[in-house]
């Protein structure tokens, strides 16, 4: 690796989530929907693509605009492209599948899948048609949404869908499930709630084995358009007692085959992680897995949603083998909205047996190892920002104040940091022991202190001053050689922002 790479490794005003990364050749490609920064509502932004050698990850490109959503039809009834996945035809040309959305979703679940081609996986796509049946109209079966799609040695497998429990607490309250029609039929709430969200007729809802909802995979004849085998669920919508209970499907279907095994990745109900489930066939059988990563260590050694390590919300991303190490690919939350999502990376392990253990988030993500404790970074690299009780977001921007990571002109920082705060930076490492100073730049209203831990050590404290401009401030202390995770604390009046660490012998 030529230079280091941090969490987001994308330029840090650049919000590209809904990752999926793909490697073509030598270069590993990040296809996602693109959100503005500080933006009112998902995916405002044209599809933008960033490719990096595969052999140094921290070398990321700007491959330009490569779809605009102005080239769909439904443009601009419809005028969000909302999160795509990229397959190699049999044919050797490379092609984008996406549905439209309107404003914050609405509309995004009753329109077709969309299929764009090009000739090389980041070039200029040609809008191609849409996912349709043998007689040329829309397929629109299920609800298309998030779709995901796989060259399977010669078949090529899209999956798609989206999940509420609407039908799932009807369900659950039954003593025997064969009384669910005549139980659904009673709740005239939950069917219009369906048709409106899914533009589905009532016979439809209610005669859709299973449900309209829920995962399902369809096969395409080589024109890459046609249903060529019709839809089916690969995991029942109704969860109780099944191992899906816990993490039921939500949304962000993505696809990947290890070893003769399915890998089917989503993001659970709780959105605010990536799941996976397993099977030795594309189409049923699938079997939970286990979560891959939270957005908020949710899980993580037993970590309770209360008690998040950052503001959670939507996520969506997959697992890809780069240069013969795998990663999951998720996104984080900014501007304390969900509607500016930046692309996260992070090393993941899959075990002899085919699982995957849930990883920390971290700060070096795509590095190779800590972060040198040396020079300055950006202070928006922290994997954790919390002020003990952050909320999970929810299709909105939120008013309340907390702190999050923000912009304002060309200034990128974390903002809205109040007594009580925690950020922290994992991990960085000295290489032997020496006197560090550690610094930071900030801008303050009120009085307070700033106080350094390396791992659960506190090692010093920086003196904060209300300040309208930015301000250095530094600390002096011992540092001996080894890989630390980075801790800030703030305590005292007012807020403060915080734009870059830095450090220096």
């Amino acid at each position: 690796m030529k230079k280091q790479v941090y969490n987001p490794f994308l330029p840090i005003d650049v919000c590209i989530p809904d990752g999926e990364p793909h490697v073509f050749g030598e270069r590993v490609y990040l296809y996602g929907s693109h959100d503005q920064e500080g933006g009112d509502t998902f995916c405002m932004l044209d599809y933008t693509v960033y490719s990096a050698p595969v052999e140094d990850l921290s070398d990321w490109r700007c491959e330009g605009v490569i779809y605009r959503a102005e080239q769909d039809p439904d443009y601009p009834e419809r005028p969000y492209m909302y999160a795509p996945d990229v397959v190699r035809g049999n044919d050797g040309r490379y092609y984008l599948y996406y549905c439209m959305s309107g404003r914050c979703g609405v509309g995004g679940y009753f329109g077709p899948i969309s299929v764009a081609v090009c000739d090389t996986p980041a070039g200029r796509y040609e809008y191609l048609g849409y996912v349709r049946n043998k007689d040329g109209c829309p397929m629109l079966k299920y609800v298309c949404f998030d779709p995901g799609v796989i060259n399977d040695d010669g078949v090529i497998r899209i999956y798609y869908g989206t999940q509420y429990d609407f039908e799932e607490r009807i369900y659950s309250g039954l003593e025997d499930p064969k009384d669910f029609r005549k139980a659904f039929e009673a709740h005239e709430d939950v069917i219009r709630s369906e048709q409106e969200m899914f533009h589905k007729s009532r016979e439809e809802i209610l005669d859709t084995q299973d449900s309209v909802m829920g995962p399902v995979h369809a096969v395409l004849e080589d024109d890459m358009l046609t249903v060529k085998e019709e839809p089916r669920h690969i995991i029942p919508y109704r969860v109780k007692g099944t191992d899906f209970e816990e993490h039921p499907f939500f949304e962000a279907s993505s696809i990947r085959k290890i070893g003769g095994i399915y890998y089917f990745i989503y993001s659970s109900q709780l959105n605010h992680e990536l799941c996976y489930a397993t099977s030795r066939y594309p189409d049923r059988d699938f079997k939970f897995g286990g979560t891959i990563v939270s957005n908020g260590d949710v899980g993580l050694n037993g970590r309770k949603e209360a008690d998040r390590l950052n503001m959670t919300g939507t996520t969506h991303g997959s697992i890809e083998k780069i240069n013969g190490q795998w990663y999951v690919f998720y996104h984080r939350l900014t501007h304390k909205s969900d509607y500016s999502r930046q692309a996260c990376a992070e090393k993941i392990t899959i075990a002899a047996d085919g699982s995957i253990a849930q990883v920390e988030i971290t700060s070096c993500g795509l590095n190779d190892g800590a972060l040198k404790a040396e020079g300055v970074y950006p202070a928006v690299i922290a994997c954790h920002i919390t002020n003990g009780h952050m909320p999970h977001g929810s299709n909105k921007i939120f008013t309340e104040s907390f702190p999050n990571c923000t912009h304002q002109g060309e200034d990128r920082f974390i903002g809205e940091i109040a007594d009580g705060t925690l950020i922290r930076y994992k991990y960085f490492q000295c290489n032997g022991g020496c006197r560090k100073v550690f610094g930071i730049t900030f801008r303050a209203d009120g009085n307070g202190v700033l106080d350094i831990y390396l791992d659960d050590n506190r090692c010093g404290s920086i003196e904060i001053v209300p300040s309208d401009d930015w301000t250095e401030g530094s600390a002096a202390f011992d540092m001996t050689g080894g890989v630390y995770a980075l801790t800030l604390k703030y305590r005292g009046s007012g807020q403060m922002e915080l734009k870059e660490i830095h450090w220096q012998e």
